[in-house]
């Protein structure tokens, strides 16, 4: 309830705060939102998933309005966009290189979550929920990875699309769904727009507003896996806590001048990132009777990607693709330790941790490479280290040999 030393001063704010909770809304979630004191540069991913979330929405309006979402025009539509929309060069790198700044963001975010224990009591649904946010950001990467119409967009999707085809029994009919023909058409591209341009981006933001209502529910971790809310002062506010503004937002202001920097510097430079977020293929239009000589997908894919070349048979190929992704589902019951916070974990999960990171590293650089016979065995040798990370962790976890947890941060 707000109480009448945080009613709103002025009159205007005051008449819109009776009609809607516009100030309480601000100090639930950001004024008075208490998170713990000890934040590193780790906890600056999260607010820049944000940021980026909103450049991909903002240049993907401005692109919409000069794309066009046909077969026949839609590789010249982006030739135009890139040549004679004004500052339109600079639209279309700004939302190429968000993709793949959106995918590093993300995946440093579950790093931070790995290393600290973000995925146990009581915040496993915050990381479901974050989850479920990699997966549609994954459907949301594909769609518009097909939008410009090039040659490894056109073949990588035909590629991805004809897995579902392994599935027994509806595989089949579930690829000629997705394609809405039975080869990759100009009805994939329109139904690839509109699921790209309306729905994803519909499903990711509440998505997000979920993710966000469910952490502060429960209150941030932090880098000494302890809760923050057991110690309180008399006015019933965590001692070990302080005010996300202006202290975080101030010091995520910090972190974003320094990712734009980054940021700015790709896109100004080196905006196809050599080769990995915008392929050579891919400059020339889709020709459905010429295959290039390598295709892959793009790079933030390509871990997934050498998890199923590594597999013989092309239906458990997908099975360990999608599984690769569904056991990260599983995290908060697999590891059964009681400390969160890699600080005090013991050597155990530093080894398993550093084997998970290492393969999934390995399988990304593998899964832009041609498929060799040596490194196809390279392959199955570091999928095979991916899974054993979620293989051993319930049993070592339980009898982990950890370090005290200190009772308030440090």
């Amino acid at each position: 309830m707000q109480t009448q030393e945080n009613k709103p001063q002025n009159s205007l704010l005051a008449w819109i705060d009776a009609r809607y909770p516009l100030v309480s809304t601000w100090n639930l979630h950001v004024g008075q939102y208490y998170a713990p004191k000890n934040f590193n540069f780790w906890y600056f991913f999260g607010s820049l998933a944000l940021l980026v979330l909103v450049n991909q929405i903002l240049t993907g309006v401005w692109l919409t309005m000069s794309f066009k979402p046909s077969a026949v025009e839609a590789f010249n539509s982006v030739e135009y966009i890139m040549r004679d929309v004004e500052w339109g060069w600079l639209i279309r790198y700004l939302h190429s290189t968000g993709a793949s700044a959106f995918f590093i963001v993300i995946y440093l975010h579950m790093m931070r979550g790995l290393l600290y224990g973000s995925y146990k009591n009581p915040r496993e649904l915050i990381w479901l929920i974050g989850m479920l946010l990699f997966l549609v950001l994954m459907a949301e990467a594909f769609m518009g990875y097909l939008l410009p119409w090039g040659q490894m967009s056109f073949w990588g999707a035909q590629v991805i699309i004809s897995l579902f085809g392994a599935i027994p029994v509806i595989g089949p009919d579930l690829a000629v769904w997705i394609r809405g023909d039975f080869v990759i058409s100009d009805a994939t591209l329109n139904r690839f727009f509109a699921l790209h341009v309306i729905a994803l981006p519909l499903v990711l933001i509440i998505l997000v507003f979920m993710h966000i209502v469910a952490l502060h529910q429960v209150g941030s971790n932090n880098p000494d896996g302890v809760e923050i809310k057991k110690y309180k002062n008399d006015q019933g506010l965590p001692i070990d806590g302080i005010p996300f503004h202006p202290y975080y937002s101030v010091k995520d202001l910090f972190g974003t001048s320094v990712f734009l920097f980054f940021f700015a510097v790709v896109v100004f430079y080196m905006p196809e990132g050599g080769g990995y977020f915008l392929e050579k293929p891919n400059f020339e239009p889709a020709n459905p009777l010429k295959t290039p000589d390598h295709i892959a997908p793009v790079w933030y894919f390509t871990p997934f990607y050498a998890i199923l070349r590594a597999v013989p048979d092309k239906l458990l190929g997908v099975a360990a693709m999608g599984g690769a992704i569904a056991v990260l589902f599983a995290m908060p019951w697999l590891d059964r330790c009681k400390v969160k916070s890699i600080r005090y974990r013991g050597v155990s999960y530093k080894i398993l941790l550093t084997m998970l990171v290492v393969s999934f590293v390995v399988l990304g650089w593998l899964g832009t490479q041609p498929a060799t016979p040596e490194l196809t065995k390279l392959a199955r040798i570091f999928t095979a280290a991916y899974f054993l990370f979620f293989i051993i962790l319930p049993f070592t976890s339980v009898s982990e040999r950890t370090k005290p947890v200190p009772e308030r941060v440090s």
